[in-house]
């Protein structure tokens, strides 16, 4: 019997996917390009790939997909350095053949009865918001208006640059913006406490909440939050959310071991209308909402 869930069986591919390039930025991160056609042409955003690092570590690594182009049949990851496997995969030339597995998960769905798309990225959680918000770019009749916020407490893996798009309500001087983003038009701004040049000197949702207290009551609720980066970030995303009456999806990021949904290794708590259940995150995420996750925590009484 196959172990992937039904609803997965016909759009999981694998394939030998083929290094077209790496380049390494700083903080061992990389940004790794592959020719792997069937993984492209499926992929959506918020969906990952399970991958062969080397041919001497039969454990493959859950990697987030950071554009997909089925016309090139080529998909692009960014990946920092944990670890003997990544740091294996770092060593991946051009023409090098990788075992590819995916795409893989439930990635985010769009509301395009909220067309105000807040996207925030934190660390390796980058690629999702990214890739999705370039897809909302492609199909401009459905009105996505897509604000992305990027957070990282080390060098961003890209060169940041001024932005020309003007974006109300975020803090005076918060300039620096993701370069490609900038170039396709659509709104970027980011976050760090590291001291980069134009970046807003703090948390990324923080940097989120200026933006979205600065708007009224209509433009919030034309909003949606999505998000993807380290589980601390995450919470406060959830909590931003509720505090400001918005939906909000997130992507989540755990250890795995098959990655479609037969060990149950990645299992988390979520809440249902039918009370807490067990959810796997490689195929039942790795997109969930946010309040299953993280529920609203009742409020405290007065004394």
């Amino acid at each position: 019997m196959s172990v992937v869930h039904p609803a997965h069986r016909n759009s999981i591919a694998l394939e030998d996917a083929t290094v077209i390039d790496q380049i390494q930025w700083p903080n061992d991160q990389y940004i790794l390009r592959l020719h792997a056609p069937q993984c492209a042409a499926r992929a959506t955003p918020g969906a990952f790939v399970h991958l062969t690092c080397d041919a001497d570590r039969p454990m493959r690594r859950p990697l987030s997909i950071q554009r997909a182009d089925p016309a090139t049949g080529t998909i692009e990851i960014l990946y920092k350095i944990v670890g003997d496997g990544l740091k294996a995969l770092s060593g991946a030339r051009r023409g090098d053949t990788l075992s590819c597995l995916g795409p893989i998960g439930q990635g985010f769905k769009a509301d395009p009865t909220r067309p105000k798309a807040l996207m925030i990225g934190g660390g390796v959680g980058m690629p999702p918001m990214i890739f999705l918000a370039e897809r909302l770019q492609q199909n401009p009749s459905d009105g996505f208006q897509p604000l992305v916020l990027l957070g990282s407490e080390i060098p961003f893996p890209f060169r940041a640059r001024p932005s020309t798009l003007i974006l109300p309500g975020l803090p005076a001087g918060t300039i620096a913006a993701h370069p490609d983003l900038e170039a396709l038009g659509i709104p970027s701004r980011l976050a760090s406490r590291a001291g980069i040049a134009g970046a807003y000197a703090g948390f990324v949702t923080e940097l989120a909440a200026e933006w979205l207290l600065s708007l009224d009551a209509a433009a919030l609720s034309q909003v949606t939050l999505y998000a993807c980066g380290p589980t601390p970030m995450l919470k406060a995303c959830a909590r931003l959310a509720q505090r400001m009456g918005i939906p909000a999806q997130i992507s989540l990021e755990e250890f795995m071991a098959c990655a479609v949904g037969g060990c149950a290794g990645c299992t988390i708590e979520v809440a249902t209308p039918q009370g807490p259940a067990m959810k796997r995150v490689c195929v039942d995420g790795p997109v969930f909402d946010a309040n299953s996750v993280f529920p609203q925590e009742p409020a405290t009484p007065a004394n």
